[in-house]
């Protein structure tokens, strides 16, 4: 039986079903548990007061007089004029925060998505079945962090390691794909299905063995054959859930259909793949051939849509392509580029209502002297800047190690 209590009535011994805040607003990584840990009981009471749901039929039940609950604090005006029903990280988007502010929230908010994704998918390679209310609640957190920093969270997951690949593969699909429905236009209850769809839609990895997954070389063809099964895969894993959306099952079984009917695994043609599934198969390809991975470095950004932009028609549906790159705009985030100063600046952001051609860059290359220069913003869009990008780069070519750093930070703690 669920029972509804505060946090001061929490006691060892007792299950918690949920907390009544954001899951991903706490220190845990799963939402239910039997709390045992003297240590989690001081972490739940030590933060801010909340509701906690328990399963008594699972754990301990509460004592028959429990003590009073503290008065609730004053809600300010702000938390009253939130959303009805939004709580943790995305409900409150507060005063405009600098860029430096927006790109350690998203850090922190990309560091605890994907432990969250993590722990459902090895819970999932286990044999268990996906929770799809935690589903649902990871999305709404990262369609927030989309919400308030736009092109911040974007950038950052494409940033990857080779340990962590298949799970921020997930975040950053999600949040693309949350990206490219408001960008459509699409209803709020359409948005959050084609988030759901993203960060699930390679679940069916996780029946492939790790070993397949991260090989530096080719594959065989056996190898190759178990990674596209991965689409059937998942999808059987999806319809053991039960009540889940069928947009997330379209897609995860159709995001590797072409238009050209050249896809796997049904060998769609046009009209047969439906609207989510072309939007995840862009989706799904820009952050695959963006990300560093063990047999190949990942290609810029901006080079990634010039390339993409050759598929159209055959491979990727043209028109939402075009959303697509409306959304990252032409110079995406960490795209370097050369400046008619003969200077070289990695680009750190897309001012909305502003021209894609003119983002915001980071100065920090001297061609002429051939150096590094003392790093420095500038605002090709501000009135009576001079300045215009003239191509992107290479850092491989100019021998540049780790320009991610101009524009991204360091990774905060969460």
């Amino acid at each position: 039986m669920l029972k509804k209590i505060t946090s001061s009535e929490l006691m060892l011994g007792m299950f918690v079903e949920r907390l009544g805040r954001s899951w991903l607003d706490t220190p845990f990584w799963t939402r239910s548990f039997l709390l045992e840990s003297p240590a989690d009981l001081e972490r739940i009471r030590s933060a801010r007061p909340c509701e906690v749901w328990i399963d008594t039929t699972r754990g301990q039940a509460p004592q028959v007089a429990p003590p009073a609950a503290p008065p609730a604090p004053a809600v300010p005006p702000a938390a009253a004029a939130a959303p009805a029903g939004k709580t943790g990280a995305g409900a409150d988007a507060g005063p405009p925060r600098s860029r430096d502010e927006e790109l350690a929230r998203a850090w922190r908010q990309i560091g605890r998505s994907r432990q969250a994704v993590q722990t459902m998918f090895d819970e999932v390679r286990m044999g268990k079945a996906l929770s799809a209310a935690q589903a649902y609640e990871l999305v709404d957190d990262i369609a927030a962090s989309v919400q308030r920093g736009g092109d911040v969270l974007l950038g950052l997951a494409r940033l990857k390691t080779a340990d962590n690949y298949t799970y921020m593969h997930s975040v950053a699909v999600c949040a693309l794909m949350t990206a490219l429905a408001k960008e459509l236009g699409l209803a709020p209850e359409q948005v959050r299905s084609a988030g759901l769809a993203g960060l699930l839609h390679d679940i069916g990895k996780m029946a492939v063995p790790s070993a397949i997954l991260n090989k530096p070389g080719s594959l065989s063809e056996a190898e190759f054959s178990s990674v596209r099964a991965h689409p059937a895969a998942g999808h059987r894993m999806l319809q053991e859930v039960g009540e889940i959306d069928p947009v997330a099952l379209d897609v995860c079984l159709h995001h590797h259909e072409k238009l050209d009917g050249s896809g796997y695994p049904m060998g769609l043609r046009g009209e047969e793949i439906s609207l989510f599934a072309r939007m995840g198969a862009i989706c799904d390809v820009y952050d695959a051939i963006t990300s560093n991975r063990p047999y190949k470095q990942g290609w810029c950004p901006a080079d990634s849509l010039r390339r993409m932009a050759g598929w159209r028609g055959g491979h990727l549906d043209a028109q939402l392509f075009a959303a697509f790159v409306k959304c990252l705009g032409i110079y995406p985030l960490g795209t370097l580029v050369r400046l008619q100063s003969e200077r070289l600046a990695v680009v750190v952001g897309q001012a909305p209502g502003k021209p894609l051609t003119q983002p915001s860059v980071r100065v920090f290359f001297s061609i002429r002297s051939g150096t590094c220069i003392v790093p420095t913003l500038l605002d090709l869009a501000a009135p009576g800047c001079q300045e215009r990008i003239v191509s992107t780069e290479s850092a491989a070519q100019w021998r540049l190690q780790d320009i991610d750093r101009y524009w991204a930070g360091e990774p905060a703690v969460a």
